[in-house]
């Protein structure tokens, strides 16, 4: 577990013989051109297809700080994180999460945008990368020119606190870099900063940006975008379609490759007909590369046919809460009791659906018909509780006997019942999450993989599962999937504090330490004595600089785990979860993963004193982190540098054989580290001042 190392790389302290010392460290298509049949053509094949690297900023405001209640909008932060989700998809836009910045709400502000426009895309690009930029807000025009609406926008100072369209294209056009930029904008929501008759000129100036960017903009002249609840529970219309289009809805060649072109078309087309013609997305012909790549959808290749003349509506309706609906096995949202949910943009045909509510039995998989053009009505009744035969329920309460007692032996003779619970009930969801856990704790990584997916894919709404699932992945070193998984469970339900806790430590493993800094932060407040939230907090703290703050998370996190080491196993921490996705590289026992934090816990502590200046403490944490792993060569490598301060500091001489010994034990540890060239300089700089006093 690396992560609490990196402030150190490519850092040293070199004493001179002249006694100098250097460190280097709410209303929201154009004609559909194409033709509605062709020839049939031979059925396409997976495509191969080379993904450029990839960035994006999503931004999205819904809540105002400074404009009155009738100007705010309802779902507009929503689809921003629909825009988030599909990007980071493997079968969606295949962005890299650490890729993608988001600013929601409040932190949409002014200064955040031209940070992440003007600094971090300019300072990240390459010529062959693909860039995306993503706004749902408000759009208006001043003065002729038109502009997007920041978190912290004022009326008063329309100029001062707008950011505009003739900076965003100066950005795109010189100093953001890439084969392919993509601009989507959802704003001008409800016309209540800009007058209709000023929309013309504000979607002028999202479409005249740059001539190699692919800008798509929700309306046309005089128009406003829509955002309505009867789009996927709560969109803007233009959103819900973009991200249906990306999840292989547009890909009309059934290539499995979205392309520019293609989403284009389905937008437009989709949004003119949900709105009868009062609302068209618009994009400029002929700017941009029609076949550039947007997104990668391998599992929708499919056979080639006519495109459908129209696409069709189902309405879900519920007799409960709660009732996540899936059409052909892929989530589309989830129906609450007298709240439909109305699905549009769906092929004509049929289409499996099923609903399904924990501890209940789905109601499904069964086939509904879509008709062209056409509404239907589809009613969802959650009745029986899922039953368990008597066998699945000696079984896994077996298991569960000899999961509690720990140790390999125990999991593995826990993993033949939950087995056995399984065989006896192959929906016992519950069976294949214990099956599940009773592998990771074995160490069978792969196998447990397999049973989490098959618990997830029995219950898709069980968040319990997903959760420590995402856990296991961070063990296995796959923060993406990771940070999928745990995503999903925090979208569903915010005051998840394991997915939380665990989303800020995939976060921080992925260096993004900001968006860590809040998930941690979230899963502290639910759950305050949770030590190892506080722990990947001062992690990211101080990886941001933060260094008073990182020191006292860290003081946290070493208060709330200060209990008898032999308490660590009968705490059963891991099977909890606390100490799920700790990265556990070896078959280390549980105490062992305890003793391992809190030794990088007083590591952080040492290496934030000593940025701060303190290197008595500096130097005390040092030494209590190699009390409890003295084989740790960071940890040496750091008590080194704090001596060698000090030494500068109080002009004390005999910190000099102190620091020697501690480089000469790093190396001694691992001569091949990035900072060993360095321990070598300062263990050279040490005797040559030594031997010339």
């Amino acid at each position: 577990m690396r992560i609490a190392r990196l402030a150190l790389s490519g850092i040293f302290v070199l004493f001179m013989a002249a006694g100098g010392w250097g460190e280097q460290q709410q209303s929201r298509d154009l004609k559909y051109e194409k033709e509605n049949s062709k020839p049939e053509t031979p059925a396409p094949q997976p495509a191969k297809v080379s993904i450029p690297r990839s960035y994006a900023v999503v931004i999205g405001i819904a809540n105002y700080a400074k404009l009155p209640d009738s100007a705010q909008l309802k779902f507009s932060e929503r689809d921003a994180e629909a825009i988030y989700s599909i990007l980071i998809s493997p079968e969606g836009g295949n962005f890299k999460a650490e890729n993608v910045r988001k600013l929601i709400g409040p932190k949409a502000t002014l200064a955040n945008i031209r940070q992440e426009l003007e600094q971090w895309l300019p300072s990240i690009t390459k010529d062959d990368d693909r860039v995306l930029i993503y706004f749902a807000g408000h759009g208006f025009v001043y003065g002729g020119k038109g502009y997007l609406a920041p978190y912290d926008f004022d009326k008063s100072d329309i100029a001062g606190t707008g950011y505009s369209m003739e900076k965003l294209g100066r950005v795109i056009g010189s100093s953001i870099k890439g084969k392919w930029k993509v601009l989507l904008t959802d704003s001008c929501h409800s016309g209540a900063i800009t007058p209709e008759a000023d929309v013309q000129t504000l979607n002028r100036g999202l479409l005249d940006l740059n001539k190699s960017l692919f800008s798509l903009t929700a309306s046309r002249d005089r128009e406003r975008s829509f955002e309505s609840p009867e789009w996927g529970g709560g969109h803007g219309i233009f959103t819900y379609y973009v991200v249906k289009g990306l999840e292989g809805t547009a890909d009309e060649s059934g290539d499995g490759i979205v392309t520019a072109d293609e989403l284009a078309n389905y937008v437009r087309t989709q949004v003119r007909q949900a709105t009868a013609g009062k609302q068209n997305p618009t994009s400029e012909r002929g700017s941009f590369d029609p076949d550039m790549l947007l997104a990668y959808v391998p599992s929708g290749v499919r056979p080639g046919a006519p495109p459908a003349p129209k696409f069709g509506t189902l309405i879900f309706e519920s007799n409960m809460d709660g009732v996540e609906v899936f059409i052909d096995g892929k989530s589309a949202g989830v129906v609450n009791k007298g709240k439909p949910l109305r699905l549009p943009g769906l092929a004509p045909g049929a289409h499996t659906i099923k609903g399904v509510r924990m501890g209940y039995e789905p109601d499904g998989p069964r086939e509904e018909t879509v008709y062209p053009g056409q509404e239907s009505t589809v009613s969802l009744k959650i009745v029986i509780p899922r039953r368990r035969s008597k066998a699945a329920l000696d079984r896994f309460e077996e298991g569960l006997e000899f999961y509690n007692k720990g140790s390999i032996e125990n999991y593995k003779r826990a993993a033949e019942r939950f087995r056995a619970a399984l065989a006896a009930d192959p929906d016992y969801s519950q069976a294949a999450l214990y099956l599940a856990r009773a592998l990771r704790d074995s160490f069978e990584f792969q196998e447990s993989r397999k049973a989490f997916e098959q618990a997830i894919t029995i219950d898709p709404d069980y968040l319990e599962a997903r959760a420590t699932y995402g856990g296991m992945l961070l063990d296995m070193g796959d923060e993406d999937e990771a940070i999928r998984q745990l995503n999903t469970v925090v979208t569903r339900n915010p005051e998840h504090a394991l997915a939380q806790y665990l989303l800020a430590q995939a976060l921080a493993r992925k260096e993004l330490f900001a968006q860590s800094i809040e998930a941690a932060r979230k899963a502290i407040a639910l759950t305050p004595n949770n030590a190892e939230a506080y722990f990947w907090l001062g992690e990211s703290l101080r990886m941001t600089s933060k260094y008073s703050e990182a020191v006292r998370a860290y003081s946290d996190y070493l208060r709330l785990s200060d209990f008898d080491s032999k308490l660590a196993g009968k705490m059963n921490y891991y099977v909890l979860g606390f100490l799920v996705g700790a990265g556990r590289k070896k078959r280390a026992a549980q105490r062992d993963v305890w003793k391992e934090l809190r030794g990088l816990a007083y590591f952080g502590i040492c290496d934030s004193e000593r940025k701060l200046g303190n290197f008595d403490a500096a130097i005390e944490n040092c030494r209590a982190s190699l009390s409890l792993d003295s084989s740790d060569p960071y940890a040496h490598y750091a008590l080194g540098l704090s001596y060698l301060a000090k030494g500068k500091n109080d002009g004390a001489v005999e910190m000099l054989p102190a620091a020697r010994t501690q480089f000469r034990k790093m190396l001694d540890l691992n001569p091949e580290l990035v900072e060993a060239q360095y321990a070598r300089k300062n263990i050279a700089a040490i005797d040559d001042f030594l031997a010339g006093r």
